[in-house]
């Protein structure tokens, strides 16, 4: 019963927040495209790891630490949209999901 919950709340702060990104994107990111990958919310839902892939990919950790100076501003925002489903709003740690340039890494050896 605990996992359902813990991946109904994991959908829907992935969707809410790419939401808040591509709308928070033109201006903040100038011209970058931010996708949620993931959300892991920790048990008690205190804590949720966001995992991004940046494109284009070059300046990877300067966007990421731009994320990273904005995250009040996004769980504020996160909050007024999910204030109806959840009453506490967990923490949010922004995190760089490289899983894309592994598989573009292993798709060069394959073909080469």
């Amino acid at each position: 019963m605990e996992g359902t919950r813990l991946n109904k709340v994991s959908r829907l702060l992935q969707k809410d927040l790419g939401d808040i990104f591509q709308k928070e994107g033109t201006s903040l990111f100038r011209g970058k495209i931010i996708t949620v990958t993931s959300v892991r919310v920790s048990p008690d839902l205190g804590v949720a790891k966001v995992y991004i892939s940046i494109f284009p990919t070059d300046k990877k950790e300067e966007m990421l630490q731009t994320v990273r100076v904005h995250t009040k501003q996004f769980r504020h925002e996160l909050a007024q949209r999910v204030r109806h489903q959840l009453r506490i709003v967990p923490e949010l740690s922004f995190f760089l999901d490289d899983s894309l340039d592994y598989i573009e890494n292993i798709d060069k050896l394959l073909k080469s």
